[in-house]
């Protein structure tokens, strides 16, 4: 559940966001911002979904599937192919994501 809920919050927020960047720099009309702030509450509420003790925590590791996600953006809807440091940094990010959520919690440091 918990990947599901973050992959629909990172195309929430992603769709959410451009619908913001659309207006503003692509000369969009404004009626873009409907659905744009529609998509930011069904991504705020998908992070709800997620199964954590702190939501500081929660976001911490959502983050490493958003900028995955943000590279899909990019090469799917704006026609730029990721390159290579694109996809080192979001495996390191990723890896990072997984560290946060799976971590054993109590354990000494």
């Amino acid at each position: 559940m918990t990947a599901f809920a973050y992959i629909g919050a990172a195309l929430a927020e992603i769709a959410g966001c451009f619908a913001f960047w659309a207006w503003l720099k692509l000369d969009k009309p404004i009626w873009w911002l409907v659905p744009g702030m529609a998509s930011l509450a069904l991504f705020a509420w998908l992070l709800t979904l997620v199964d954590a003790d702190h939501a500081g925590r929660a976001y911490a590791a959502y983050g490493g599937v958003y900028i995955v996600a943000a590279l899909l953006w990019l090469w799917a809807i704006e026609g730029a192919r990721p390159d290579r440091w694109d996809l080192i940094g979001a495996a390191v990010c990723l890896g990072g994501a997984a560290i946060i959520l799976f971590g054993p919690r109590g354990a000494t440091a």
